[in-house]
């Protein structure tokens, strides 16, 4: 952890975070056929980036007692794995559904991070999935594109 860089990254994901916000309040308000906005969810996510950044600002300033920073080597297998796997579900999301784009998604990252324990990555994966699913789309009355097309449903 390289707190100089730590800190200078969360300022710039502040401002990025604030920029999303802000921007997102310039998207319509009501979609045809759904109660939830498409304000809605840019306007979460910029929240929760933004509450992100500052506790990596204040997780800066508490640990001082390791001035000794060492290197870490990047892992950068791991990330590319994870940025193709977030390429592809973002482009194939409206083909495949949001169910099976995500639950592979979750699963793909899941052993990515930690090779094994496929049983309670299948059973997360597949209960975040369709629990996301059913409460945007049921409860909040939303759209998501459910099942690939294929799939006839």
């Amino acid at each position: 952890m390289n707190k100089t860089f730590d800190r200078y990254a969360s300022l710039v994901s502040l401002i990025i975070a604030a920029a999303f916000m802000i921007e997102s309040r310039n998207i319509s308000s009501s979609a045809y056929g759904s109660n939830v906005g498409p304000n809605i969810f840019p306007f979460g996510l910029g929240l929760i980036f933004a509450l992100l950044s500052l506790r990596l600002f204040y997780e800066t300033f508490k640990d001082s007692k390791r001035d000794g920073e060492t290197r870490e080597k990047l892992d950068w297998k791991r990330f590319l794995i994870i940025f193709a796997a977030a390429a592809l579900y973002a482009f194939f999301l409206e083909e495949i559904g949001y169910i099976v784009g995500t639950f592979a998604f979750l699963l793909i990252g899941f052993q990515t991070m930690q090779k094994g324990k496929w049983l309670s990555s299948i059973l997360i994966s597949a209960l975040f999935s369709y629990g996301v699913y059913f409460v945007f789309v049921q409860v909040l009355q939303g759209t998501l594109p459910g099942w690939p097309v294929w799939f006839g449903m």
